[in-house]
């Protein structure tokens, strides 16, 4: 391999090209990222490791991914499988190792939608008037009113807080990475680095979760030491039974946060910046259950703006 490009070799199997490519991706890809790389390339590789890469077609990875899913894995799974592999096959495409990609030609698997589960507003009211006084409720503010990623909660250090002027300024987060545990990495995005202005309800959670704080970690465990998100996972679950509400993911905090915002009227950029998302369309698709909402709201405000008489129906 020169230059960290792959030789091309008339023998040169799926396996082994893989591997290859892997090499070149680890300095170019955030850890989680590239650990699920390798993952989805480990499942490719025990499946059709062996057959050349100039040999692949389009029915022996439609086969393979047919035994993927009886294998047991879910049809998200083999999707991210799959667009693993279609990004190595592109690769060796532009490295003139294949004349075409056969991912192109392949059915994809289609993985089940997920349902997007958000508190409420008054459901959200209902979880902090419960957790109110608790440890844990400084955070369920943060994540519930804010829209911070549990990382970005766990990464926070006071010096990143002003509450004299209502601001937190995002600057890491908190991961769990193989082979090295807790450590400190970039936000996820560039936007992920952004300055979020602070609710008075979340200056006051912080202001008491201050007056108690034992280190430079905003949400430290008892130790003074950064908290794991399984210890988050397990209150959360249990604060929710106790205020009698649905069971949710701690990333859904984020989501109720936008899905409150948005059904409030609050425009979309706003939330988009608030959330860190690359582009306010991403924010709009990812919310169309609550923007697809408001057409009616729409509506009515283009009857009030122009103050005509309407017929009723």
């Amino acid at each position: 391999m020169a230059a960290g490009v792959p030789r091309p070799a008339a023998g040169l199997t799926l396996g082994e090209y893989l591997e290859q490519w892997l090499e070149v991706c680890r300095g170019r890809l955030r850890v989680k990222t590239y650990d699920s790389y390798v993952l989805c390339a480990h499942r490719i590789q025990h499946e059709i490791g062996r057959v050349p890469i100039s040999r692949l077609t389009p029915l022996i990875l439609q086969s393979a991914y047919a035994r993927l899913e009886r294998s047991g894995l879910s049809p998200r799974t083999v999707f991210q499988t799959h667009s693993v592999l279609h990004c190595a096959l592109d690769q060796a495409l532009h490295w003139g190792l294949v004349k075409t990609n056969p991912t192109e030609l392949v059915a994809e698997p289609r993985p089940l939608s997920r349902e997007m589960t958000a508190l409420s507003a008054t459901q959200l009211a209902a979880l902090l008037r419960s957790s109110r006084g608790s440890r844990w409720y400084p955070l369920w503010v943060l994540l519930g009113t804010a829209g911070l990623r549990i990382g970005e909660a766990l990464g926070l250090r006071w010096e990143d807080i002003s509450l004299e002027h209502g601001r937190l300024q995002i600057k890491r987060a908190l991961q769990r990475q193989r082979g090295k545990g807790l450590v400190y990495v970039q936000p996820k995005t560039p936007r992920s680095r952004r300055l979020i202005h602070l609710s008075g309800i979340a200056i006051e959670g912080l202001r008491g979760q201050q007056e108690k704080a034992c280190s430079e970690i905003v949400f430290a465990n008892r130790y003074g030491e950064p908290l794991e998100s399984s210890s988050v996972t397990d209150a959360l679950k249990i604060a929710l039974k106790r205020a009698g509400l649905p069971q949710i993911r701690v990333r859904d905090l984020r989501h109720t946060t936008a899905t409150v915002l948005l059904e409030a009227g609050t425009h979309p950029k706003l939330v988009q910046e608030l959330l860190g998302h690359s582009t306010v369309a991403l924010t709009l698709n990812t919310y169309s259950h609550v923007t697809a909402g408001m057409s009616d709201q729409a509506a009515r405000t283009m009857d009030h703006v122009l103050g005509l008489p309407t017929t009723s129906q």
